[in-house]
């Protein structure tokens, strides 16, 4: 059963990632292109044209989200938003006018690169079910994992944000990073348990319970994820808050979907080590396209000396 769930759904969730990195790729980029043009009007983002269609990109890339997350593995998922960070690397240079260098080029080539490696060596999908989806939401390294966000997320949100936030980007990196421990787990299993809801016969109270509990949870994150990105995209650059937002979201996603799902399980040593160097090869190439934004590149002015003397 999980080669031919492999076989069918993997390679189409795969696909629905890709094409939803790119319209995720566009959506910082048009809400600080929003936020820029109402600022020079003095008026709010909320009325401005562009930044509610970076919304509506957002709206459309997480339903993108959930389809891929419900298709295939969230190991491989996750770190093919590195493919909507070159695009909004891309896109800013053009909409505002953020210029990209030879660095920020080879960040973008080598982010493709460490993708193009993570698909080959994906992991079969798991079959899974609500029974062991709630096997792993009670499992106590699991909901130890949890407890230690809820509170890492209070103390930013409460204590942090407010003192160190327009100052220090890594504060509002780090409140939406970590909250990507409950929008993919929960994308995922609000599909495990949809069957048991939606489907033929009396719906199981349990099924029930279990399903509004993670859509609250889904929701909950979500929104407060989109207040504090537009925080972070009104005082930082966007490809800058982008980039580094993904190496951290990545990380923190892929780390919950193995304690929640055990996807990890089946992959063998060889891929595991190459979806490793994979995932680390992407971080690279986004670590360079971070810093891509603050070189300058003088090798035209030493040709021109050098022709001078």
């Amino acid at each position: 059963m999980a080669d031919n769930s492999w076989l069918t759904g993997a390679p189409l969730g795969i696909a629905i990632a890709v094409i939803s990195s790119f319209i995720n790729g566009s959506t910082f980029v048009l809400q600080k292109k929003g936020i820029l043009r109402s600022r020079d009007k003095g008026c709010s983002y909320l009325t401005d044209v562009v930044w509610c269609s970076g919304t509506l990109c957002m709206i459309i890339g997480q339903v993108g989200n959930f389809l891929a997350y419900n298709l295939a593995p969230a190991v491989i998922v996750t770190p093919l938003g590195a493919l909507g960070v070159l695009f909004g690397a891309v896109l800013a240079s053009w909409i505002l006018e953020e210029r990209l260098n030879v660095l920020g080029k080879l960040g973008c080539i080598i982010c493709c690169c460490g993708s193009v490696v993570l698909i080959t060596h994906a992991p079969k999908a798991v079959a899974t079910s609500r029974q062991e989806l709630e096997d792993g939401l009670s499992d106590p390294v699991f909901v130890t994992y949890i407890l230690l966000v809820v509170l890492a997320l209070v103390t930013l949100i409460v204590w942090v944000a407010p003192a160190h936030g327009t100052s220090n980007i890594m504060v509002y990196v780090a409140i939406c990073s970590l909250l990507g421990s409950f929008t993919v787990p929960s994308s995922k299993g609000l599909g495990l348990v949809a069957p048991d809801v939606f489907g033929e016969g009396q719906p199981n109270v349990g099924a029930v319970a279990l399903f509004l509990g993670l859509l609250g949870a889904l929701a909950v994150s979500i929104l407060i994820q989109f207040f504090f990105i537009n925080k972070a995209l009104e005082c930082f650059s966007s490809n800058i808050f982008e980039a580094i937002y993904y190496v951290t979201f990545t990380s923190t996603v892929i780390f919950a979907s193995a304690l929640l799902f055990k996807e990890w399980t089946g992959l063998t040593f060889t891929d595991g080590l190459a979806m490793l160097c994979g995932l680390t090869t992407v971080c690279v190439g986004v670590i360079l396209l971070r810093i891509s934004q603050e070189a300058v590149i003088t090798w035209k002015e030493k040709k021109e000396r050098k022709k001078t003397d």
